[in-house]
């Protein structure tokens, strides 16, 4: 996890205690005033990226983190293993908070707001089950503001903190030493507006809703930052765990971390590449569609190159390692995926932006009105009640509630539509993006091989051709095979039986069908048998080829008879989606490893201008940054784990849910549907929630400016700022279901 590089070395911290990303800013500023520190602290994934001198000691970086308030750790390789085994359920602690809240804060909040429920000594009752949701529940906001307070800092923890706690200390104070505590004390819910010493009335379900409420936000915001680095893990679980290692000639099958570079290891069809290497023994099709995302299997034989985490889709194999453990392909893949959403730019939440304003101003202006009124000559009950009041309609139950109550609404709507949004950072990225990457394989095709076309010498039946070639490729595992039997069974039903198949490696197949010998493949299996393709099915086989399709040559009773085209196709709303993408304002991009004939004809099939062919696993990243370098804001739509990379380092990254869990889990968006229509409507739901959630943070912080004046001014009772705050919320929350309309 460190490695010299030119400027020093470079480690990654994991940061914990993080509570807004003005938390991340902080760590970042005090790690950077290090002597030759340069730190990237990113809030999403909790991880800090570190560039250091050799004469700096990594424990003093983590020795800064902490003397900033917060807790950090260096790497340790075993965590990346089991990441779960150490931390448990980091959610759990925040859940139980949450459930405790509810529990405790509606029968507060139901007896303060109806008169009817105010039987003779229940504002006891209201103390008595506030207490615990002040004291355990809001626990993590009242740490968080006194770590904050150490250093010299305020945050929304802050606010909450010193709203909820002035709340219930001045209902504490009314009980005790003013009238709120005597029996038969009632509660009226009314609007009024008049100058009052507010010790007759009790405030806690102030401090118990907020709470709440607030709690609920943090939990659903924790449990989409969660899978931040879900990726990585999925990436690494491709690869096999085991391996069958060539021992005096014997198979022992041991662990693939005790593999060492030069042992021979075998590979039976169907089981993956335990790691990269160079073939001694055997020849097959390996199915690279894992990490290349291409359809075709590629033919290997003794010579050839294989990568571990492929998968060996033919006879079997013989493997000298070349590579093992963060050598191999794989690992750098995953190296990739890491830096890619390391360099990802931090969003700063617009919330969190204004709080930064916000909380040191409403706690001047309640400060400053407590010390008005005292040195105006009011009494101390009425100043206190001014000052609470302040802090009351100013604490952001709303602001709170803006940004998860939209993200619900939002993605619950987006589910239905087969639409999965990763959380509220991702939103701003849609307003942005100018161009969108489209991967072929699995995105604008179908990522599988299909029969496309048939094509007959003269006198011979087109059925009679597809039941042949369709009953001898049936007996072959070969996914090009299998597009021409599975196209056959569907037409014809029940195919005859084969006898005497053979499998001619990297050629084709032949057997005994109706007593007639068959013959299928490359053509060069064809001349071993003398049999020469036609003038016109020749031709037929290579327009197919210019066209990056797959020719089969099919012969039997002693000739050349037909040539059966397969393809990649096209998904049947891939046109439309990239007209409707064009509507929205983008440029669509068509990426893809195919050769240019083959890519341009896909594009021209969609009406895609701007071709990227060739293009390497390792290089769509580099495609990526390249666009991103020519100012443009760049959307990336991928299935296949060789774009998990790029979807990390693209401004947006939209995985199609047909492809790997890596893919999604490195992607911002998931379209679960499979469908290119859904990456249109991905984009247009995401701005939509992102311009409700800028809708409700307005509207959250003009509840609250408006009254301010009023508060401060002595005029309004708490109780009503409590309840102007709560009205604030049901508005926020019923603009979020606004959304459930989306179409």
């Amino acid at each position: 996890m460190t490695s010299d590089v030119a400027t020093g070395q470079q480690i990654e911290l994991a940061i914990s205690g993080m509570t807004c990303a003005s938390c991340a800013n902080r760590i970042e500023r005090k790690l950077n005033k290090l002597d030759g520190v340069t730190a990237t602290v990113n809030y999403a994934t909790e991880k800090a990226k570190v560039t250091f001198p050799a004469e700096v000691d990594p424990s003093v970086l983590v020795q800064t983190v902490e003397a900033a308030g917060y807790s950090a750790t260096l790497p340790q390789p075993e965590e990346l293993e089991n990441p779960e085994e150490t931390g448990g359920d980091p959610l759990r602690s925040l859940r139980q908070r949450l459930i405790g809240s509810v529990v405790l804060s509606v029968p507060v909040i139901a007896l303060a707001m109806i008169p009817a429920l105010q039987f003779t000594y229940w504002q006891w009752i209201s103390l008595a089950l506030a207490g615990p949701v002040l004291v355990w529940a809001a626990w993590p906001f009242h740490r968080a503001a006194w770590q904050n307070l150490r250093h010299g800092a305020a945050t929304m923890d802050t606010l909450i903190s010193m709203g909820t706690l002035a709340a219930f200390a001045w209902s504490l104070y009314a009980l005790l030493w003013g009238t709120a505590g005597v029996p038969g004390m009632t509660h009226p819910f009314e609007l009024t507006i008049e100058r009052m010493s507010g010790d007759g009335n009790i405030y806690f379900e102030v401090a118990a809703g907020v709470t709440t409420f607030i709690l609920a936000g943090r939990y659903f915001e924790a449990r989409s930052k969660r899978r931040a680095g879900a990726a990585l893990r999925a990436l690494l679980e491709l690869g096999a765990k085991d391996v069958a290692v060539l021992r005096d000639g014997r198979e022992v099958r041991v662990a693939i971390d005790t593999l060492a570079v030069g042992d021979r290891f075998v590979v039976r069809p169907g089981e993956k590449i335990a790691t990269d290497g160079v073939i001694e023994e055997g020849s097959s099709a390996v199915d690279a569609s894992m990490l290349t995302g291409e359809s075709v299997p590629v033919e290997v034989g003794p010579g050839d190159k294989v990568v571990g985490a492929t998968v060996n889709a033919g006879g079997r194999l013989v493997v000298r390692a070349t590579r093992i453990g963060s050598d191999t392909q794989l690992a750098q893949m995953a190296k990739l995926v890491e830096d890619a959403q390391t360099r990802k730019a931090d969003v700063q939440r617009l919330a969190d932006r204004i709080s930064g304003v916000f909380v040191p101003i409403v706690i001047a202006l309640a400060v400053g009105t407590l010390a008005f009124w005292l040195g105006a000559g009011g009494t101390t009950a009425a100043a206190f009640t001014a000052a609470v009041a302040v802090l009351i309609i100013a604490c952001p139950c709303a602001l709170g509630l803006a940004t998860p109550t939209a993200l619900l609404v939002g993605t619950g709507r987006g589910a239905q539509l087969g639409i999965l949004i990763k959380g509220p950072e991702v939103l701003e990225s849609t307003r942005r993006i100018d161009t969108v990457v489209l991967d072929k394989t699995g995105t604008v095709t179908t990522g599988q091989m299909s029969l496309v076309d048939i094509h007959v010498a003269e006198g011979v039946d087109d059925e009679e051709a597809l039941r042949l070639a369709g009953a001898v490729e049936s007996a072959s595992e070969h996914p090009i095979a299998q597009a021409i039997a599975r196209a056959a069974a569907d037409k014809l039903g029940d195919l005859p039986a084969v006898e005497d198949f053979k499998n001619i490696e990297g050629l084709g197949v032949q057997g005994i069908v109706d007593g007639q010998v068959v013959i299928a493949g490359r053509t060069a299996l064809l001349d071993d048998w003398s049999q020469k393709l036609p003038e016109s099915l020749a031709a037929a086989k290579s327009d197919a080829e210019k066209d990056g399709q797959t020719a089969v040559a099919v012969g039997w009773d002693g000739e050349a008879r037909a040539v059966f085209v397969v393809a990649d196709t096209v998904k049947p709303t891939s046109a439309e989606a990239v007209t409707r993408l064009r509507a929205l304002g983008l440029k669509p991009v068509l990426l893809t490893g195919d050769n240019s004939a083959a890519a341009k004809a896909i594009a021209a099939q969609v009406g895609i201008d701007e071709v990227i062919p060739e293009v390497l696993p390792k290089d769509k990243v580099d495609v990526i940054s390249k666009l991103q370098a020519e100012g443009r804001v760049v959307a990336m739509v991928g299935d296949g784990v060789n774009d998990a990379a790029a979807l990390a380092q693209a401004d947006l990254g939209l995985a199609m849910g047909t492809g790997t869990d890596v893919a999604i889990e490195a992607s911002d968006l998931t379209l679960v549907r499979g469908d290119l229509l859904a990456a249109v409507d991905a984009i247009r739901l995401a701005r939509r929630t992102l311009g409700t959630i800028k809708g409700n943070l307005f509207w959250a912080f003009a509840y609250n400016i408006a009254a301010l004046p009023l508060a401060m001014a002595g005029l309004l009772n708490p109780m009503i700022a409590g309840a102007a705050m709560a009205f604030s919320s049901v508005f926020v929350v019923s603009n979020s279901l606004r959304l459930r309309r989306f179409r």
